[in-house]
């Protein structure tokens, strides 16, 4: 019995000590700059995008909101944007795998900040936002269109708003119904058969389609959060109060994270992103074709025709330092993926580029155990966390949703 009461006396006396005698926090002054500097009132103005003109036109958002939400810009007039990037689940739709006309091999990525990335997808194969916006348009397995349809639809349903905005539509008159460099045979036949003036008039007008969209998604930004309230009070040396305050539990976690686990690494900024690429043994799935993250996506993105060196981007070159400077080739960039933000991830379930696991407890422990990769080389080290650790740091990443 007295030995039975030691240890609780001891279990009390470590609860206390990640406590003053104050009640705050007993974190050194190391910590607490680790920790303000992830707190969403340090995420800086958003920059212009020098790539599109349009990028902070109001009119240019309400178009690009409207077509997010439209049906139409789909083959079969059933899937738009908004069918993965449902605006009540952070833009995304809490599946494994997204869903549009077909089903795809990865996750919906959440929208909110996404104007902040320097690369898009999962693996990067596009540099701009705008240049984003485009590619599900064609994919047969999103939306399932044609650009050529796509310059149609825009004429024929928003021409008034779209030359508002970027000015005359082209002579669409002989422009093929259907016609894409990425479509069916039917399709691809029909764009080699244009002559490059009427391809580059309808290839204009896609990309100025991408360009409203994108003006729209910089209005996503993310939402303050219990942790954003609990870094501002431990910044400003106020004690936290209400929701505000972290248990004990959340706390080991929050320490964890900037300390022996080593998360904000990769995870760290007001946005706990740093828009990188690593390969952390997160395994594949089965049945879905290969999937060799970044390393293939390099060759992608240079060859878009709507990337930052091609002819539909606004500005000058000085915009396309990404572009220029990017690693092209090496072993860090097999199954390499991007980070994604932690910001609300607690609520959207499954994790990875595949939705590999279920459960935030799952990723902690994938984490935990560092297993190695299939191909190319793994950047984690196993953490040997405890399992009181691992469920702390779980219950940290849950301040991290509103």
């Amino acid at each position: 019995m007295k030995r039975l009461l030691r240890l609780a006396n001891l279990s009390a006396l470590a609860a206390l000590a990640w406590l003053g005698g104050c009640g705050e926090p007993e974190l050194s002054d190391a910590e607490k700059k680790a920790i303000a500097s992830l707190a969403l009132n340090t995420l800086p103005a958003l920059k212009a995008d020098m790539t599109n003109q349009y990028a902070d036109v109001p009119a240019a958002a309400a178009l690009g909101s409207t077509l997010f939400f439209d049906v139409g810009m789909s083959r079969d007039g059933t899937v738009s944007c908004s069918t993965c990037h449902k605006i009540d689940r952070q833009f995304q739709d809490n599946l494994p795998r997204a869903v549009g006309v077909g089903h795809t091999n990865r996750r919906t990525m959440p929208l909110a900040g996404v104007a902040r990335d320097p690369w898009f997808f999962w693996d990067g194969r596009r540099d701009s936002l705008w240049a984003q916006a485009l590619t599900p348009l064609e994919n047969p397995l999103e939306q399932a269109g044609n650009r050529a349809a796509f310059a149609h639809y825009i004429k024929d349903r928003f021409g008034e708003r779209y030359e508002r905005i970027f000015g005359p539509l082209p002579d669409l008159s002989t422009v093929p119904a259907n016609a894409s460099p990425l479509g069916t045979e039917a399709e691809k036949a029909a764009w080699n058969a244009m002559p490059a003036r009427q391809a580059e008039d309808v290839n204009r007008v896609f990309a100025n389609i991408g360009k409203a969209i994108a003006a729209f998604e910089r209005s996503i930004e993310p939402g303050q959060t219990r942790f954003d309230r609990f870094a501002i009070d431990l910044a400003t040396g106020t004690k936290p109060q209400g929701d505000a305050a972290f248990s004990p539990e959340e706390i080991l976690g929050l320490k964890l994270f900037i300390g022996k686990a080593n998360c904000v690494t990769c995870h760290n900024g007001p946005r706990f992103t740093d828009s990188s690429f690593h390969n952390t043994g997160v395994p594949p799935v089965k049945d879905l074709p290969p999937d060799r993250g970044r390393v293939d996506a390099v060759a992608q993105v240079q060859a878009d025709p709507f990337n930052c060196f091609g002819k539909f981007r606004d500005g000058d070159e000085s915009a396309c330092r990404e572009l220029r400077f990017m690693v092209k080739d090496g072993q860090q960039l097999v199954r390499a993926y991007k980070t994604p933000s932690l910001r609300g991830a607690a609520t959207r379930a499954p994790y990875m580029h595949a939705g590999q696991f279920s459960t935030l407890d799952e990723v902690v422990a994938h984490y935990s155990k560092a297993a190695p990769s299939v191909e190319g080389v793994s950047e984690i080290h196993p953490l040997e966390l405890s399992d009181r650790e691992r469920a702390a740091l779980v219950a940290f990443l849950k301040t991290l949703s509103e």
